[in-house]
């Protein structure tokens, strides 16, 4: 559908932002959907996407989208990007309160299983790959438009048994990517031999040993004695970070070693005491003083950090006096990394005990600053306790975990002493040389150069694909029949399968809550009612918004947004007199919910109903980008704006009167407002 062309005045692009559109001497760029945690977040995901999405946009040879995890469409950081990121949550609010109700569906919300098939049919990308824990991305594989030549999975798998779905999708997959040897060997040792390994990318002028004159300085800012030894953990804050044994393994090192009650020791753990483990009574019963426990806090609003004990959350911060903005660190808000560089120059030694891990990028991060680091020797770890990877293995026992019965390891305490005693007492001169050993280990196989460098061979190998690809309709069916003489798990398993399109087991997070909800005695129709519904939404969010209104019609055109109710809507048309006087030459569209377009039937002003749709609240998708003349855009360096988009819109303009009215309720005041004005008088 076309729109009227806005008057601009015509100016040429810098010649340094022009090459970023300019197609390749072959034609147009491959356009490339990276599908990840967003690259601002602070997860290893994130990190990594950050490091890769940069690089590959660096090369000036690919056209980038990010499909996001977790996060909507709306999310406001996407225009810092110079890449198009796009979130993939579902649009409809309400749909996806619905989908809370099963685990298995929210999960896979969160991953972009619901909104894929839109994205892809969109963006039509001639590459993909997806970069997240298996259960984040195997789903792809069974897509109509998945390429097995042109389409990639770079998973982190950290634990034996192999997942069944993780061997599935190896299976179904050309190009199969692990972040460790100990996946990849696993895989190997089941028959997937075209399983590669493909370590997670750093950036490794961000990590360096500081001169000793800094680190003192810096020990000396926070009141850290320049002789006390230091014991360092980068973690996030969760179930498989051994910090129980760290403690107990800690506590056994200073009973081992009593002179260090003199000289001073410390264990610092950079993570977020909010989540997770509660340290300070885990300290308590393995006899640590929490005097001797450092973190890390930062400040949300300033960006400054400081090194001490925990003292609680929202603190005021000590650099520019804001209240409740000082934290310990975490995923949302955090430190730099040139900050967490200087963290990691604080430790003496890093130990890093864990129950398993698919890469653990902090232990390559500590090598890089040239500490010697204590592994868990399971997992991938593994990878980390080879001779040429210069760490020092921790031992463990073994036990399997509750309801997934894999292999985990619990690092014995016994062993992190013995290993914090041997680093304790190295001489110096060997910590240099093996700490020196460690990073140019980390260089010779985890450098972004080399990483990246793998990423754009598999790129530029693989060819354009025809759109037609992802023209495939969903195989999610709200009418299919369901036997309801079946017994309630395979009522369940055939719902899962006909409506939804989904293979799910009896161990299955979604079809254990839906067992536990018949259990109780909620009635099947309501049960299938939700899967139904589920799936109708599901394939109203697959649809494309061209979809929703003749692509043919020209002229001037406005949208006027009001979903609901039948009051509002009918006082709505009370203002159709004035707008078509306003502007009388401009075609007018009303978007509401069927239940309600009967009342707009035969307004002469409305020239077409059409069904609301929660994208239509975006604003700039409505309207475009465009509106300013080129030569007005405003640049940095080597990234355009997101006024260069080349979205046009689909109307001139679009009034969204129900948000202060249905969602942001923004003019009670109280019954106290003050008119400035009559507009009776004019």
């Amino acid at each position: 559908m076309g729109k009227s062309k806005r008057k601009s005045r015509k100016g040429k692009l810098p010649k340094n932002i022009q090459s970023k559109y300019d197609a390749s001497k072959n034609g147009r760029k491959k356009k490339i959907l990276y599908h990840s945690d967003f690259s601002l977040l602070k997860t290893g995901f994130g990190r990594a996407a950050r490091l890769i999405l940069t690089h590959l946009y660096n090369t000036n040879k690919y056209e980038i989208v990010h499909f996001c995890c977790g996060l909507p469409s709306s999310h406001p950081e996407f225009p810092r990007l110079p890449w198009k990121s796009i979130g993939a949550l579902p649009t409809d609010i309400k749909a996806n309160e619905a989908i809370q109700r099963d685990p298995k569906l929210a999960q896979l919300a969160s991953y972009g299983a619901n909104t894929i098939d839109k994205v892809m049919k969109e963006e039509t990308p001639d590459v993909y790959i997806g970069v997240q824990d298996i259960w984040g991305c195997d789903f792809v594989t069974q897509k109509g438009w998945f390429n097995p030549s042109n389409m990639a999975i770079w998973t982190t798998l950290d634990s034996l048994p192999i997942l069944p779905m993780a061997v599935k999708a190896a299976s179904d997959s050309k190009h199969f990517w692990c972040w460790s040897d100990f996946a990849t060997k696993s895989l190997h040792d089941l028959g997937h031999k075209h399983v590669k390994t493909l370590r997670g990318p750093l950036d490794r002028s961000n990590y360096y040993k500081l001169d000793n004159l800094t680190r003192s300085n810096n020990r000396k800012k926070f009141g850290i004695a320049e002789d006390a030894f230091i014991v360092g953990f980068v973690f996030r804050n969760q179930l498989r970070k051994s910090v129980p044994n760290l403690l107990e393994g800690y506590k056994k090192f200073l009973d081992d070693n009593p002179e260090l009650s003199k000289r001073g020791s410390k264990l610092l753990l950079h993570t977020n005491f909010s989540e997770g483990w509660n340290i300070h009574r885990l300290a308590n019963e393995a006899g640590v003083d929490k005097q001797d426990i450092l973190t890390t806090y930062c400040c949300f609003d300033c960006g400054s950090y400081g090194i001490h004990t925990f003292e609680g959350q929202q603190q005021k911060c000590p650099y520019c006096n804001k209240e409740k903005s000082y934290s310990t660190t975490g995923i949302q808000a955090g430190v730099t990394e040139e900050q967490l560089n200087e963290v990691y120059n604080f430790m003496d030694v890093y130990c890093h005990p864990f129950t398993s891990g698919g890469q653990e990028i902090p232990i390559q991060e500590a090598k890089l600053t040239e500490l010697i680091t204590l592994v868990t020797n399971y997992s991938c770890g593994v990878d980390s306790c080879t001779e040429e990877a210069c760490s020092l293995p921790l031992d463990w026992s073994k036990y399997r975990e509750h309801g997934t019965e894999f292999i985990k390891a619990s690092t014995l305490a016994s062993s992190i002493a013995e290993q914090l005693t041997a680093v304790y007492k190295m001489p110096v001169e060997k910590r240099k040389e093996i700490g020196a050993r460690a990073r140019q280990w980390v260089i010779d196989y985890f450098s972004i150069d080399k990483i990246g460098k793998t990423m754009e061979e598999f790129i530029d190998t693989a060819s354009y694909v025809d759109k037609d690809i992802y023209n495939v309709k969903s195989k999610k069916n709200p009418q299919a029949e369901i036997d309801p003489s079946l017994q309630d798990k395979e009522w369940l398993f055939s719902m899962y399968k006909k409506i939804l399109d989904m293979n799910v087991d009896e161990k299955d997070a979604g079809h254990l809550y839906w067992m536990g909800e018949l259990g109780k005695n909620t009635a099947r129709e309501n049960v299938e009612t939700f899967f139904r519904e589920t799936a109708k939404k599901d394939l109203k969010e697959v649809e494309s918004i061209d979809d929703l209104w003749d692509k043919e019609e020209e002229g001037k055109k406005i949208l006027y947004v009001i979903p609901e109710s039948a009051g509002d809507v009918f006082l709505a048309t009370g203002l159709f007199d004035s707008l078509k006087e306003q502007y009388p030459d401009y075609k007018l569209y009303v978007a509401t919910r069927p239940q309600f377009v009967s009342i707009m039937e035969g307004n002469p002003h409305v020239h077409k109903v059409i069904e609301y749709d929660p994208r239509m609240e975006t604003i700039h998708l409505m309207e475009g980008w465009g509106s300013r003349p080129t030569e007005d855009i405003v640049y940095v360096e080597g990234i355009p704006q997101r006024d260069v988009s080349n979205h046009e819109g689909y109307f001139d303009i679009c009034f969204l009167s129900h948000v202060n009215t249905q969602r942001i309720s923004c003019y009670t005041h109280n019954g106290l407002d003050k008119i400035a004005f009559d507009i009776k008088d004019f």
